[in-house]
């Protein structure tokens, strides 16, 4: 886990939660861009990511490990005794929602970006070999189609993501089988909605997850503040599309009028 201190006073916390499969250096140039608005930033790899995943063949992480991964970045956030904000991409945003569906925090706000509740077709098996294969092969390889070419069209964004630690979608059936009961978990619970303020950024062109089942599971929840934007040629990761300066502004706004309406003074 590391820490990114703005300079001078700090107005808010915000943790990162990256997706599946990537890692805390994918997501240097949002760092610094929330240090320059006078953001602290608290960020580290999931189990089972990052170095670790230098000597892993497939990830078969538990939820459990995840989330318990995640109350340890809020410990920290709150250390400081300012607001915290919570940014999740992809996997990072589903896991994100699980963890405040089940626990109740001081969280000023929630940024999900291209949560995944619902993925596209992102394997050659069968979807109903699918539904089976963590309960019979749970051990099972699965290689997941999830290339980088798929994450964005930005030159620039697509450089910040090649690096010496390997990138790999291979899977156990039996995690396979968690997402995917997870997701199903999500987006049919009637209970346990989430009520703190949430933005949702979307990608229209997203190959992984799908934005239409997000938008719809958005507007059943008791927040009084939600909001929800799609960009109409972005790829699944935002934050490093062409697009993403627009992106930004929108997650900064949000941070800013949350804490208005907490009754701080932003400038």
């Amino acid at each position: 886990m590391w820490k990114w201190e703005t300079e001078g006073q700090a107005k808010a916390v915000v943790i990162i939660i990256h997706s599946a499969f990537e890692h805390h250096r994918w997501y240097a140039w949002l760092i610094e861009k929330l240090r320059g608005e006078g953001i602290h930033v608290v960020m580290g790899d999931l189990p089972g990511h990052g170095e670790e995943s230098k000597y892993l063949r497939l990830h078969n992480e538990s939820i459990i490990d995840y989330l318990a991964f995640i109350k340890l970045l809020l410990q920290n956030a709150f250390h400081y005794g300012l607001p915290v904000f919570i940014i999740g991409h992809g996997f990072g945003a589903t896991l994100a929602i699980e963890y405040l569906r089940k626990n109740k925090t001081d969280c000023a706000g929630l940024i999900l970006s291209a949560p995944w509740l619902s993925l596209r077709k992102t394997t050659k098996l069968i979807p109903n070999a699918l539904t089976g294969i963590g309960a019979l092969a749970p051990n099972k390889k699965i290689s997941l189609a999830f290339e980088k070419k798929l994450l964005t069209r930005n030159m620039e964004g697509y450089a910040e993501i090649i690096d010496d630690i390997p990138y790999h979608s291979n899977v156990t059936g039996g995690w396979y089988k968690d997402i995917q009961q997870l997701m199903k978990n999500i987006t049919t619970e009637q209970e346990s909605k989430l009520s703190l303020p949430v933005l949702s950024l979307m990608a229209q062109q997203d190959k992984i997850t799908d934005p239409f089942v997000v938008k719809k599971w958005l507007y059943t929840q008791n927040s009084v503040e939600l909001q929800y934007k799609e960009w109409p040629y972005s790829y699944h990761n935002l934050f490093h599309d062409n697009e993403r300066e627009e992106v930004f502004l929108y997650t900064r706004d949000f941070i800013n009028n949350v804490m208005r309406s907490l009754g701080y003074i932003v400038k």
